[in-house]
């Protein structure tokens, strides 16, 4: 029953985001004999009877009548060996939460530990201590203290004397600079003081954040968010994220501004942020590796939030849970700081008290657990836009990127295709592994748009697969001018279009590492590689996209960008030619294409009889040459054939 109710705590405000911060919090439940504590690297949120670990109390309570020793560095190491020795049998591979001595000392059956915005609005303030005694007559303050054992003694102290005075059970305790613990014998209880809480903060905070929307140039971060990516990582094996909005406008436009933010506010800000965000007066691409290499010599660590002036905020991570997590980590600081104006501004921890947490090592911990990302596969981190990503070679070729670790843009002017090719990758490789966006690709403001997107969501570009194609089969004297404009705008213009603005982060990753490289790929045809009969606005098409690919090539070799076309043979399979009302088989067959074919299953005959290997292309094949031209880091301007022999290059 115990377990039952502290699931349903926690599901309840471990999915609130107003309580929780980066699926942080702990809760727990205990009898006469055990305490069950959520343990660590354990989401809130979708924690299950498994997640908790169970420990003897009285183990947990003679650690308070043990001498530890006086370097703290010892004494903690000293702590969290009896700490784990406290599990139960059974429990020994799980890690019981930081603040597990803490819940222990609770003579109530359940604990909510949480980071509200709004209560840390009141306890990392100048007068939150004054404020919190005014409105909260059952409320415990606990100054700023060293995490981990020496604060758990504190609390002990402080709680025995609260219940001395008062002959109450202690229920909240305030912790400067750290969030809030509720505790009852019931979850209506801890409902109940929730709600005391945060009524009372709501009507005394009269100055609030605003986040609302604020126009931006997009074309600026493009260009910023790629030289942020590389400098964090040379290898380009990181995420960058651009936030704006009303408050961050205001912070960013100056240092002075700013500086509320250039100390830490609380420990989980230093926990995924690291202790000292980057401000950047003025951007300069060719400068920015350099102002990130004297950053690390100051500090020891990058930066993993850099504000521009006059730009906007851009969160950095290794991976999109922990960019994600940056970005709602130093949003919460954002907020923080407006809230606890309405108690006399911010009160930032102590040096030494940040200095103690940077090194601590159960943070160090809870740090790696949020980093962690399983096994690197050969294209992890690598940014990409497909477009035609709704349907055949395109989605195809977005699956699979993402299969080998990509982030991928799934771009369509068939947006709920598109948007359905992305959520089924997300939700085979994890949410954010892919976005969709709405292009046409023969409108040059519409593909900008696809390109500030990409860079905006994932901080850059890496990997540009332009693969949009039409096929319009009839005799030279059959089409219609307007016909051959528009499958050209599509199969030769749109190509030109892409690499004209997918060449833009991909540039400035370049400018801050000379030796990184890029690749754009145009999914072409054979048809590009010889005539076709009755087909001639399609092969002609492409035949111009091999001009172009040679060309882009030359041009742009000198930014490491590299500029390749594969030339599927005919995939059969694919909606292209299958397409019951308008696939290739039906215009072949009106078209009257292949002598005697009668039907569907006479054409299917009639091509896979032209293949030396007996079948149409697939997926398959057509990303193994993908990967090929990605791989290589020495061919460009090339053609690669993908037809099972039909072409062969002379």
């Amino acid at each position: 029953m115990g377990l039952d109710v502290i699931m349903n705590i926690s599901h309840k405000y471990g999915s609130d985001s107003r309580y929780v911060l980066a699926g942080g919090g702990n809760t727990s439940f205990k009898n006469e004999e055990n305490l069950y504590i959520k343990g660590s690297g354990t989401a809130l949120a979708t924690i299950n009877e498994s997640g908790f670990v169970k420990m003897s109390r009285k183990a947990l309570a003679s650690i308070w009548d043990k001498k530890y020793s006086n370097d703290k560095d010892e004494r903690e190491a000293q702590v969290l060996e009896d700490m784990m020795a406290s599990r139960s049998l059974g429990e020994e591979s799980k890690r019981p939460s930081v603040e597990t001595l803490l819940h222990n000392l609770f003579s109530q059956k359940y604990v909510l530990h949480v980071h509200p915005t709004m209560v840390n609005g009141l306890t990392c303030s100048q007068e939150g201590e004054r404020a919190m005694k005014s409105m909260f007559e059952n409320g415990i303050w606990i100054e700023e203290t060293e995490p981990g054992y020496v604060l758990a003694n504190v609390c002990r102290l402080k709680i025995k004397e609260y219940e001395k005075q008062t002959g109450k059970k202690a229920e909240l305790l305030f912790l400067q600079n750290h969030g809030i613990f509720f505790a009852s014998d019931t979850e209506e209880g801890i409902d109940n003081l929730v709600l005391q809480v945060m009524s009372k903060l709501e009507q005394k905070c009269l100055r609030t954040p605003d986040l609302s929307s604020v126009q931006y140039n997009e074309d600026e971060v493009t260009k910023i968010s790629p030289a942020i990516r590389m400098a964090y990582d040379k290898d380009g094996k990181a995420l960058v994220k651009f936030v704006i909005n009303k408050e961050v406008e205001r912070l960013c436009s100056s240092k002075e501004e700013f500086s509320v933010l250039m100390r830490s506010m609380s420990p989980d800000h230093i926990v995924y942020c690291k202790a000292t965000p980057l401000f950047i007066e003025k951007f300069e691409a060719d400068k920015l590796a350099n102002i990130f290499s004297d950053f690390l010599k100051k500090y020891k660590y990058l930066p993993k939030i850099v504000f521009v002036k006059n730009v906007g905020m851009f969160a950095i991570g290794k991976n999109i849970k922990d960019v994600n997590t940056v970005l709602d980590v130093w949003m919460d600081a954002v907020k923080i700081s407006v809230y606890a104006q309405n108690f006399d501004g911010v009160r930032h921890m102590a040096p030494e008290m940040v200095d103690f947490i940077v090194n601590w090592e159960v943070e160090s911990y809870r740090s790696k657990v949020a980093l962690k990302s399983g096994n690197e596969k050969p294209l992890t981190g690598k940014i990409a836009i497909v477009t035609g990503a709704a349907r055949g070679f395109g989605e195809g070729i977005a699956k699979k990127l993402a299969e080998n670790g990509a982030y991928v843009v799934c771009a369509d002017i068939n947006y709920s295709g598109a948007q359905d090719v992305a959520d089924k990758i997300s939700e085979q490789y994890g949410i954010g592994t892919a976005y969709a966006v709405y292009v046409d690709v023969t409108d040059e403001n519409s593909v900008k748009n696809m390109i500030n997107k990409t860079v905006s969501i994932y901080g850059g570009l890496d990997i540009c697969v332009s693969n949009v194609g039409i096929v319009n089969a009839g005799g030279s004297d059959e089409l219609t001018v307007d016909e051959f404009e528009k499958l050209t705008a599509i199969n030769y213009t749109s190509y030109f279009i892409c690499v004209k603005y997918a060449q833009i982060p991909m540039k400035m990753q370049r400018i801050v590492n000379t030796e990184y490289m890029s690749d754009i790929i145009q999914i072409n045809s054979k048809s590009g590689l010889g005539g076709s009969y009755k087909n001639f606005s399609y092969s002609g098409s492409k035949f111009g996209g091999i001009g172009l690919t040679q060309s882009f090539a030359l041009e742009l070799a000198g930014y490491g960008i590299k500029v390749n076309a594969i030339c599927p043979g005919n995939y059969l399979d694919g909606p292209l030619w299958s397409d019951p009302e308008n696939g290739l088989f039906v215009q072949y067959l009106n078209a009257k294409k292949i002598p005697g074919a009668k039907s569907v299953e006479d054409l299917r005959k009639y091509y896979e009889e032209k293949v030396p290997l007996g079948r149409g292309c697939t997926v398959e094949d057509v990303f193994k040459a993908v990967m090929y031209i990605i791989d290589q880091k020495y061919e460009t301007g090339q053609a690669l054939p993908v037809t099972g022999g039909q072409v062969m290059l002379s």
